[in-house]
Order: C-alpha cells, then structure tokens, then sequence
C-alpha cells in the first residue's frame, strides 16, 4: 500500500511539473528517479515472482490429479471363456479355454488411469517450505528498498557534485579574469617601460593563470558529467534540457539527533539488517523442511481406471481380470514415502550449516553497521565544523587578494605577492565548496546508513 502510494505521488508530481521548465529542484530530481529507475521496475518484477513461488509452494496442499490417457492396440478376444467359444458352462467338467496365446486379430485400445488426491498430513513440510519462501519475499523486498536508498544517493551525489562544480567554474572564471587583468597591468607597465613592473611579475602571474584554467577546466567536466548522470537518474535523457532550481550548493542542516539514535535506527531500519532477520527466518523454516522430508506424507482422494477395447468381449467375473476391458473407481486413504535416509540427513545439515553461517554474519553485521553509521557521523560532524572555518578563511583571503590588487594597481605591491593571494583565495573557496559538497554527502550518508528513503 505504502509503494503504491509514492507511486501515485510521484506520478501526480510529474503530472504537476510537466508544464513548467525542465528545472528540477533535489526532491523533484529524486521524485523522477525513484520513479524512472528500471532497477526499481526490475525489483518489483522479482518480488512478484518470489510471491508467485510462495503461492506455488502452499498450492501443494490443495487437490492435484496424475492421470495418463492413451490409444493403442489388444489381442481380438471372440466368444466366452469356456472351450470353444462357450459363454456358460451347463455340463461339468468344464474347461477354459487355451487359445488365447494365438494370435487371432487385434482390437483398439482405450485405457484411462487417474488418481485425486489431497495431502492430510506432512509432518510439516508444506508450512515450512511456505514460511521459507514468503521469507525469499521479504529478502527481495529488502533488496528493492536498498536500491531504492542507492538511486536516492546517487541522485543527490548528481545534485550536489553539479552546484558545487558550477560554483566553483563560475567563482575560478571570475578569479581568471582579475588575473588577465592584473597581466594586461604588467604588460603594459613592460611596454611602456615605466620601471613599475618586472618580467618576474609577468612569469608569477602567468604561472598562477595556469593553475587556475586546470580548475576551471575539471571544474567544467564535472559540472558535465554530474549533470548528465543526473538526466540519466531521472529518466530525461541525456538530450533533454534538464537544469537545477538552485542558484548556489549550500549546506544542509546538520541532524539534530544523536549518534546513539543514529545507530539504533540502522539496526532497526537498515535494509541489510531486515534482509538477514527475513534470511533467518527462512533458514530455519528450511532446516524444519529437511528434517519433515524424513517423513511419510498421509493423504486422502480417489483413484480410478477405465479400459475398453471394443473388439474384444466383456468378462463379467469378479473372481477374473481382463487389463483391456474394465472400469474401477474407488475412494482412499494412504501413505506415501519416498526418501534416501543419506540423502536427507546431509540435507538437513547442509541446511543447518547454512543457518549457523547466516547467524555469524548477522553478528558481523550487528558490530559493523554501527561502526558505519559512526563513521558517517563523525565526518559530517568534521565537514559542518569545518565549513564556518573555511567560511572565514574564504573571506579572509579574498580581502587579501583584493588589497594585493588595488596595491598593485597603485604600485606598492609586486605581482607574486598578488599571485600567491590569487592562488590561496583560489585555494580556500574551492576547498569550501569541496567541503559543502562532500558534508551535503556525509548527511546524505547517514539517511542511506539508517534505512531513510527520502
């Protein structure tokens, strides 16, 4: 119910912004993805065919029916069954007759065998095999909620990767722009030879361009490339005109939860850790079913059998059988038993094996996801600390660079002194938004890790 819900919630979404301009904000890119994914339409697919086998498995208590019909060929048989052709015997001794190993012509065939049975009793099998199959629905349930957590990620990882590249490509331009123009300054100071200037200020000032049109030009590729991936996650397509509502990356609000809660929810809510307690329940519903294969299984139903062939005559004596021509139906109660005592022990420790196995890693698995989680936490928490001392740092360096430039201008400052300000103002602006970046990530993490979908 709750799938089909965000199903027709996104649907509505899209419906709302097919009339606007292809700019998306984060919810709405991750709307479009969790809607457009195949991986998700592949998930579902596989979820119903696990349902399919639940339902095949409990199908077996029901009524099945092994008949075989076939058309084939009997000896001819004339007259009854006394010497001669006789129907009766009115004159003792009489004697059957010993003419039926000649040939004497042959009769078509019609013979019909059934058996409706239903199982009454499987010392447990038809359960067990159930509860191990509706747990295989639970497993492929927790892998779809984990793709569904990847795309998410992987949305945002687009988003956030493609405003912090633009940022930075559009902050780098500006940067190269003040550095052609401090460069235009000293050419021209070279030109006219007004002592103002050296070669030296030219050659730092070039240098210092170099470095910058590098970043301008990674900055520019992964602006590219991250909004093409997320043209691709969202089912644009590449060629579509797919933009970004915001103007600028900013920090997300730091979780105001605390590190114990974090890790208290991913073992709760953790995809992973749902998958390995469905996993358990389906082990040991598969080492009841092994053992229950040991046994009998009791059933109740009909069976019956139908054979004619029309050139023969009809025998009407209890007391003797002809397989050509007869009829027989009757109603029973019987024990059915079919196993390989070898056979089904090694498969209930195989079986057992596999549960024991699956128990060491649900404890790996219950050690290492709130290492992961505090991972994640303690380097959001390092970023977002990180992010008010780039911040000051950043403003810091651009006052010295503007100061280094109006000096220059005026001729109180030598131009590597105005590169090297160039350079670290570059520096710590990238870094901050590098920061922001991956701090709107580590959070992005922490939702991911704790079994968040939105």
């Amino acid at each position: 119910m709750n799938t089909l819900i965000r199903t027709l919630l996104a649907a509505s979404l899209l419906l709302a912004w097919s009339a606007r301009a292809d700019t998306v904000n984060l919810q709405q890119a991750i709307a479009m993805s969790v809607t457009a994914d195949p991986r998700l339409k592949e998930g579902e697919q596989v979820i119903a065919a696990a349902q399919a086998l639940v339902r095949e498995v409990r199908g077996n208590a029901g009524w099945r029916i092994n008949a075989n019909a076939f058309i084939g060929l009997a000896p001819q048989a004339e007259g009854g069954f006394y010497q001669g052709g006789a129907f009766s015997c009115a004159v003792p001794p009489c004697t059957p007759r010993t003419d039926g190993d000649r040939l004497r012509g042959v009769s078509d065939w019609t013979r019909l065998e059934f058996a409706l049975v239903k199982p009454l009793y499987t010392f447990g099998k038809i359960e067990r095999y159930g509860d191990a199959a509706q747990s295989n629905v639970e497993i492929k349930q927790g892998e779809l909620k984990k793709t569904r957590a990847d795309i998410i990620f992987d949305t945002k990882r687009a988003y956030y990767g493609h405003l912090a590249a633009r940022d930075a490509r559009v902050f780098l331009t500006e940067i190269q722009g003040r550095v052609d123009q401090a460069i235009a300054t000293v050419e021209r100071n070279l030109r006219d030879e007004t002592g103002e200037s050296r070669k030296t200020d030219l050659f730092a000032l070039q240098t210092a361009k170099g470095v910058l049109a590098k970043y301008v030009h990674q900055a520019h590729a992964i602006e590219k490339i991250s909004l093409d991936g997320l043209r691709v996650l969202t089912g644009a397509g590449l060629r579509s005109n797919l933009t970004v509502a915001d103007a600028h990356i900013e920090p997300v609000p730091f979780p105001q939860i605390e590190l114990a809660e974090f890790q208290a929810r991913a073992l709760q809510n953790r995809a992973e850790m749902q998958q390995i307690e469905a996993g358990l329940r389906a082990r040991r519903a598969l080492v009841a079913a092994r053992k229950a294969d040991r046994m009998p299984d009791v059933y109740a139903g009909v069976i019956g059998q139908v054979n004619h062939a029309s050139r023969r005559e009809r025998l009407d004596n209890p007391y003797l059988h002809d397989p050509f021509n007869n009829a027989g139906l009757t109603p029973v109660v019987g024990v059915r038993w079919d196993t390989v005592f070898g056979v089904a022990n090694a498969r209930v420790d195989q079986a057992q094996a596999e549960l024991e196995a699956l128990n060491h890693k649900r404890a790996f698995a219950v050690a290492g996801i709130p290492f992961e989680v505090s991972e994640a936490y303690a380097n959001a928490q390092a970023n977002y600390e990180s992010l008010r001392e780039l911040a000051e740092s950043s403003a810091a360096a651009r006052r010295w660079m503007v100061a280094s430039l109006a000096d220059f201008a005026a001729g109180a400052e030598t131009a590597s002194k105005v590169a090297d300000a160039i350079r670290n103002f570059a520096l710590v602006q990238t870094e901050y938004l590098r920061t922001v970046n991956d701090y709107n990530l580590n959070v992005a993490q922490l939702a991911r890790l704790t079994g968040e979908l939105d």
